[in-house]
């Protein structure tokens, strides 16, 4: 079984030591159009894998990420998800957002893009991509895509690190209510467009 892996930037055109990182690896280096879901759609249109992981420039893996990761190669089934964890980049009440994404994907079945999607390439060609005419939320999206098809969401019980920076630059409240509204909105819409 071999993994895609395809390094994506994010908006910055030029992320020099994510781009430092893929040389130093057996990767690829693609440019695409500016927007996460355009990126990620270019990713996996390159890669050579059966199974596409997709993880943002800002996170981080453990071994236990990738034992993980390994586990769910051995059956590649589902659209998998890692536990979200935050760096010690940002206030210490992180460890409340963990939680509750930790929530949010076991009872409410809405891991997000942060938790490091791994999907086997026919079923993530199945779902349609990610869709770029999302203007956020392309993560959120693929979730209620997987639902409608009957993909599982499968949690791969490991975690997965990614920076709490923006949460101590623009204030813990501020962007937890932010990004608290923003999924209601998108579960909102998303869910609506899923019954019709």
């Amino acid at each position: 079984m071999t993994v895609g892996a395809v390094a994506v930037p994010g908006e910055s055109p030029a992320d020099f030591q994510t781009r430092a990182f893929a040389l130093t690896c057996r990767t690829q280096w693609i440019e695409a159009t500016a927007g996460r879901a355009s990126q990620q759609n270019a990713g996996a249109a390159q890669a050579h894998g059966e199974v596409l992981w997709f993880v943002h420039a800002d996170s981080r893996v453990t071994a236990a990420t990738l034992a993980a990761l390994n586990r769910y190669l051995a059956a590649p089934s589902g659209l998998g998800y890692f536990d979200l964890k935050f760096l010690a980049d940002g206030p210490l009440a992180m460890q409340l957002n963990a939680l509750g994404a930790w929530l949010r994907s076991r009872w409410l079945r809405l891991p997000f893009g942060d938790q490091g999607f791994v999907i086997h390439a026919d079923d993530f060609k199945r779902l349609g991509s990610f869709d770029i005419n999302a203007e956020a939320g392309e993560d959120h999206a693929l979730v209620w895509q997987a639902r409608r098809a009957r993909v599982k969401l499968r949690a791969l019980n490991a975690p997965m690190y990614t920076s709490a920076r923006k949460y101590a630059e623009h204030g813990w409240w501020r962007m937890t209510w932010h990004h608290l509204t923003a999924t209601w909105r998108q579960a909102r819409r998303f869910s609506r467009s899923s019954a019709g």
